[in-house]
């Protein structure tokens, strides 16, 4: 795609910046504090799915 779960990743500083900056109403993730980011700012699900080696209804199930 265009880049939108990398820059959602970025923004939880689940990676790193090596070059550059981002920032978010001009602070510098980097002086954020990740924890106040993860929990008031921004929601971020995994794209990888988990399944159990159970059926599927049971993956249902679990959500």
């Amino acid at each position: 795609g265009s880049g939108k779960s990398t820059v959602a990743a970025l923004l939880e500083r689940f990676y790193e910046v090596h070059h550059g900056r981002v920032t978010l109403d001009g602070y510098d993730i980097r002086e954020l504090d990740p924890t106040w980011m993860r929990g008031s700012v921004i929601g971020y699900i995994h794209q990888e799915p988990l399944l159990f080696s159970t059926s599927i209804m049971e993956n249902i199930r679990y959500g």
